[in-house]
């Protein structure tokens, strides 16, 4: 599933890496923890996550992420968001909650990670 598709489908607002919204997804991994995504992450996967300091970006940047959702509403701060623009890491913010998000995706075909 494409990003813009995803993007549509979880009412997203675009904060970084409007440009790259083209990548295909294929899996997705969802967790406040970043030791946990740092474990379990592949490439090209999208993270889904509530945690907005910079360490998220740092944590998808080394786990090879394709792009970063912040649920609930939670929006990074200017210093987040220039790194992940620096990164070429894609952010995007939804109100949705996670459990949401993660049904929704579900049910269009992704999968997290097995």
């Amino acid at each position: 599933m494409k990003l813009s598709e995803i993007k549509e489908l979880l009412q997203c607002e675009v904060l970084a890496g409007e440009d790259d919204l083209s990548v295909d997804i294929q899996q997705v991994v969802a967790s406040d923890g970043m030791s946990e995504i740092l474990a379990f992450a592949k490439s090209r996967e999208l993270m889904i996550t509530g945690l907005t300091n910079i360490q998220s970006i740092r944590t998808a940047d080394v786990a090879g992420v394709s792009a970063v959702i912040y649920c609930r509403g939670k929006r990074p701060d200017k210093k987040v968001i220039d790194f992940a623009k620096q990164k070429q890491i894609p952010v995007l913010v939804t109100p949705m909650v996670m459990f949401d998000i993660c049904g929704i995706l579900f049910n269009r075909g992704l999968k997290g990670v097995s």
